[in-house]
């Protein structure tokens, strides 16, 4: 496999994964990892696929969460996180690291909203426990069997 095949199916991996592996560092400098929704997953969220293909090869990603859940507490002390994703009947995998940002941009919330999350969020998008946080990964580590790729992404923007 070359690095042009090792990109394609990282991009396939990241749109396809049934979930998101999100570790964070708790305040005590713990890891704390929890699966989330994989918004880039067009055939359970195909409202977001526009939101993705304009900058598809940024391996941009965006989680929901409640404002009040651990996790803001821990990236608002240490941005630093991981996301991982994977299918294990292939022995395949894809791990992004970078700094994570809470999304404060109105329309961007508005664009990730799905309907049905107001059993979670009961004001809709703009509730105050709503948050939405963008992962903007700095390298990207695919594993496929023993084969192995690192991808400095700030260098592919």
């Amino acid at each position: 496999m070359n690095e042009t095949i090792a990109l394609q199916r990282s991009l396939d991996l990241l749109e396809n994964a049934k979930a998101a592996i999100l570790t964070t560092i708790d305040l005590n400098g713990f890891p704390q990892t929890r699966a989330m929704f994989n918004l880039r997953r067009a055939d359970q969220f195909p409202e977001m696929r526009d939101l993705f293909q304009k900058n598809r090869r940024a391996f941009e990603v965006f989680f929901t969460t409640n404002t009040s859940s651990t996790k803001v507490s821990h990236l608002i002390e240490n941005p630093k996180a991981s996301v991982y994703y994977c299918r294990p009947s292939e022995f395949r995998g894809l791990m992004l690291s970078g700094e994570i940002d809470i999304v404060t941009d109105k329309l961007i919330r508005e664009a990730i909203w799905q309907e049905g999350w107001e059993m979670y969020y009961p004001g809709g998008p703009n509730d105050p426990d709503h948050t939405v946080l963008h992962l903007r990964p700095s390298i990207a580590k695919y594993y496929h069997q023993l084969s192995r790729f690192t991808f400095d992404l700030r260098e592919m923007k």
